[in-house]
């Protein structure tokens, strides 16, 4: 059984030669709707993926626009909405040391170098310089973990484990 990993949701079209609004959900969205790539498409009441290539990709304010060879037209894609874009494991491709894909993080247990357990990891947000982790502590509140060397020590995606050295405040 394949796995299949969500890059996307089509939540709209958007003009009339085909162009469908996507709320992006990839770590990569410049390599994943990079023009010649492919995409699946999961539809609701769709047994089968329909196998999609890229022929454009633009952004426009918080959506990526992608259009796709042989639906250069609305009526082709208006179906299209609420589908779900996802690639196969097989397109996975290896990361550099000290990389992660969001699925590999999310759901980690955060410890203290002392053994103080934190929470698990719930989200993973990316402002700019360096993503943020959304942990769900323990007393249920939120605590956001900077992806920076000085706070995480050790991530072991295997064990679902990360240990960091919080920053003075960091906790509180």
């Amino acid at each position: 059984m394949a796995k299949w990993f969500n890059v996307g949701k089509i939540v709209n079209t958007h003009g009339i030669k085909g162009e469908v609004r996507v709320i992006s959900r990839t770590d990569f969205p410049e390599e994943r709707y990079k023009v010649g790539n492919k995409l699946y498409l999961f539809l609701p009441n769709e047994a089968q993926p329909i196998e999609l290539t890229v022929k454009s990709h633009r952004t426009h304010k918080n959506f990526d626009l992608l259009v796709f060879e042989g639906y250069e037209n609305i009526n082709l894609v208006e179906k299209f909405r609420d589908g779900i874009l996802k690639v196969p494991e097989s397109q996975l491709k290896e990361l550099e040391e000290d990389e992660f894909y969001f699925h590999e993080i999310i759901g980690c247990l955060v410890k203290t170098t002392q053994g103080e357990v934190i929470g698990k990891i719930t989200e993973i947000l990316t402002p700019g310089a360096n993503d943020v982790w959304v942990v769900k502590g323990e007393n249920g509140k939120d605590i956001l973990i900077p992806y920076i060397h000085d706070v995480v020590k050790e991530v072991d995606v295997q064990e679902k484990m990360v240990l960091i050295e919080p920053m003075e405040g960091l906790l509180s």
